[in-house]
């Protein structure tokens, strides 16, 4: 019987090592690495994972640079490599979605104005604000998120949603801008030529403030990029790319990534700074 047992039992740790004409310690040695390499890896996919309970699709550059401090404090040496390789393990690298839905209907009555800022240097906040409007989906159908973002800091200063297509939710969006803004002098409102920029009521709002007005002279995207990333950016980062059970819910998810987008994403194009920071800064 015990012949037997001897039979089906493993072979000792000194046998497997000499096999391969190493010591046991070569092992533990080894063992003690893996360990560590191991504990290590963890800690930074915890630190991610706290990270990303705010901003959930964060990706690598910008990880790096916003979990630095935490990093340092856990006595972690993590490098953008590293931090990749650690998160493509875990299947946790983040993947960009392309949209296409049309907002924009330009075949209209109403005056479109030519395109003021193709050339311009833009130096401040509040010198350009670029508009648009983006699709969210909810399961009774679309509803319309009208977004003011100040170019130079990229900061979205007004919005609104609403369940249809209609005037008012720009125009509200662009009424919260007008007021949260301490100087708006000299200030350019660029956006494409859908219906709702080139109306009358919206037009009238902005020429009462002395806002001049400019817009894309051929709907190509290029020509308002920076609002077409911003859309992109909500959708990509801030699950507003998912379906609403409703337009409330869509609301409350809206408001929270517009203040995280504002407040706590950094930015590559501010030198890593958020546009709140930015805004605030300079205006």
């Amino acid at each position: 019987m015990k012949a037997k047992d001897k039979a089906k039992g493993f072979a000792s740790l000194s046998t497997i090592s000499s096999c391969f004409g190493l010591k046991r310690d070569a092992y533990y040695k080894f063992k003690n690495r893996a360990d560590k390499r191991l504990k290590r890896e963890q800690q930074i996919i915890n630190i991610v994972r706290k990270r990303r309970k705010s901003l959930p699709r964060e990706g690598v550059r910008k990880l790096v640079r916003s979990l630095n401090d935490d990093f340092t404090k856990a006595n972690l040496k993590v490098g953008r490599d590293k931090l990749f390789k650690v998160l493509r393990a875990q299947g946790m690298l983040t993947l960009r979605k392309k949209y296409s839905s049309r907002t924009t209907y330009s075949n209209h009555r109403f005056y479109k104005y030519n395109n003021i800022i193709k050339d311009l240097e833009v130096t401040k906040p509040n010198q350009v604000w670029v508009s648009d409007i983006t699709y969210i989906r909810t399961v009774k159908g679309f509803c319309y998120l009208a977004l003011i973002t100040d170019m130079y800091s990229r900061k979205i200063v007004g919005y609104d949603l609403s369940d249809s297509l209609e005037l008012k939710g720009c125009e509200r969006a662009l009424n919260k801008a007008i007021y949260q803004a301490k100087d708006i002098s000299r200030l350019i409102h660029h956006s494409d030529r859908g219906i709702q920029y080139c109306s009358n009521v919206y037009t009238q709002i902005l020429k009462k403030k002395k806002i001049d007005i400019s817009m894309t002279e051929e709907n190509h995207c290029y020509e308002n990029a920076i609002a077409e990333r911003v859309n992109g950016i909500l959708k990509d980062e801030f699950y507003l790319d998912q379906t609403f059970d409703s337009v409330a819910h869509a609301k409350r998810a809206a408001k929270n990534a517009i203040n995280l987008y504002n407040e706590v994403r950094l930015h590559l194009s501010l030198d890593y700074k958020t546009p709140n920071m930015v805004y605030k800064l300079s205006a």
